[in-house]
Formats: structure tokens, C-alpha cells, sequence
């Protein structure tokens, strides 16, 4: 039985968008549900009118930050916390910031690497040591799931595709189960557990309505920043790996 699920994200809005409703009806039904994300989303593009925060700025990270805070609370999270934070972060090493390594897309809903991408982000740490942050983190909550994307990442995001790979990692490497998120039924995948969410979507609507600078909620569909519409996911599979 799953009592305690860490779900793991790339960025301050992906617990939403992705995993929104599964973490609100876990957390209904009584499993203890945790958040770690790898970055602060200051590459983000920012929604005209939302903020005065620039793209890439350190007033967009606080902002950003100040509405995953918001988001946490409307979805009913145990706790949030950073990677490279404690308790994210390896014994005997001083905190780190990993930065938002950005993303440009490359073909129709599918992202690549950017060129603003630091020696600091996300996917230019050593691999070893995002692994070591997320261990530790996984020893300090004790989950008896972690749940992160698909290889794929959703779309590409280099950071989601990261964060694939250390989630999955640091899990074989502790013992725990992981599952990666399935965003389509495939009926020829009897791996796939899928969940139909449909009671939470009011509560995935407040959740992302707390991401102001990065999206409209527009009844049941989600405008991103640059305009693209998608439905709000209320309905997700898991895939044990």
C-alpha cells in the first residue's frame, strides 16, 4: 500500500499542469504527498500584464516562487522543496542553486536545448551530484513512490528530461519504486495504471491560477504564454519502471 508518493519536477508550475489532479486526489485520500523541484523557472516567459518581472530575472525567480508556494497549499501538499536545498542535498556540501537551463522549440510541441543555458543550470551539473541531492531527499521523506516524466520529459524540456533521468536513478539506486507519467491511455500498455481525476478539477484550476506569469486558466482549457491552448489534465497514467 502507498502511503507517501514524492513527486518530482523541473520547474514551479510542472506539479500543475502534469500531475495536479493525481496529487489532489492522493492527497484526499490520505497519502502524504511531497515536492522537490530541480529549478526556480526564471527562464520562464512571462504572461504580458502578469508582473513586472523580466524573463531571466531574479524578481521573476522570487515571484515564481512565491506562486509554486501558492499552488503547493491550493493542491494540498505535504511539503516543497528545492533541489540542492536541504534535505535535497548531499551531506557535507554548502546549498546550491540550480539554475533554469530555458528551452526553444524545435518542431510542433516539441522542445530542445537553449542557448541561454549556463554553466550553473540544471542540465550541466554533473549528473552524480543531482543524484546525491535527490537520494538524500528520498532518505529524508522516506516515499514509498517516486513519480517523475517519461524519458521524453512530456516534450523535450532538457530540465524535464534531467529530472527523468536523476529521478530514476537515485530511486533504483535506494530501492524505491518509481513511475513515470503518462499523459495518454494506451489500451496496449497494460503497464500503465490510469486514473480518472475528473472530480478534481477545481482544484487543479485554483492550483494553476496561482501561476499567473505563466498561464490563463480559461474554464477547462490552460492558455500557455505564448497563446497554445491545452486541456486542464484531469485524467494521467503511471508506469512503474
Amino acid at each position: 500500500m502507498t502511503t507517501a508518493v514524492l513527486f518530482c519536477h523541473a520547474h514551479p508550475d510542472d506539479e500543475t499542469l502534469a500531475t495536479g489532479a493525481l496529487i489532489a486526489r492522493l492527497v484526499a485520500d490520505g497519502v502524504r504527498c511531497d515536492l522537490l523541484t530541480a529549478t526556480r523557472g526564471e527562464q520562464g516567459e512571462v504572461v504580458p500584464g502578469s508582473s513586472s518581472a523580466s524573463q531571466g530575472s531574479a524578481e521573476l525567480e522570487s515571484v515564481r516562487r512565491a506562486e509554486l508556494a501558492a499552488a503547493v497549499a491550493a493542491l494540498g501538499l505535504t511539503s516543497q522543496t528545492f533541489l540542492g536545498e536541504p534535505p535535497a542535498r548531499a551531506d557535507g556540501l554548502a546549498p546550491r542553486r540550480y539554475h533554469d537551463s530555458g528551452m526553444q522549440w524545435i518542431g510542433p510541441g516539441l522542445a530542445g536545448p537553449s542557448d541561454s543555458a549556463d554553466e550553473f543550470s540544471f542540465t550541466a551539473a554533473p549528473i552524480e551530484e543531482t543524484v546525491a541531492d535527490l537520494v538524500a531527499m528520498i532518505e529524508a521523506r522516506q516515499p514509498d513512490l517516486v513519480v517523475s516524466y517519461a524519458a521524453d520529459g512530456g516534450y523535450g524540456h532538457p530540465d524535464h528530461v534531467r529530472m527523468h533521468e536523476v529521478a530514476l536513478a537515485a530511486a533504483r539506486s535506494v530501492g524505491v519504486r518509481f513511475a513515470e507519467i503518462v499523459p495518454e491511455p494506451d489500451p496496449a500498455d497494460p503497464s500503465v495504471q490510469w486514473f480518472v481525476l475528473d472530480d478534481q478539477l477545481s482544484v487543479v484550476q485554483q492550483a494553476l491560477r496561482c501561476h499567473a506569469t505563466q498561464l490563463t486558466v480559461d474554464g477547462v482549457e490552460v492558455v500557455h504564454v505564448g497563446g497554445q491552448r491545452e486541456p486542464i489534465l484531469t485524467s494521467v497514467g503511471l508506469r512503474e519502471r
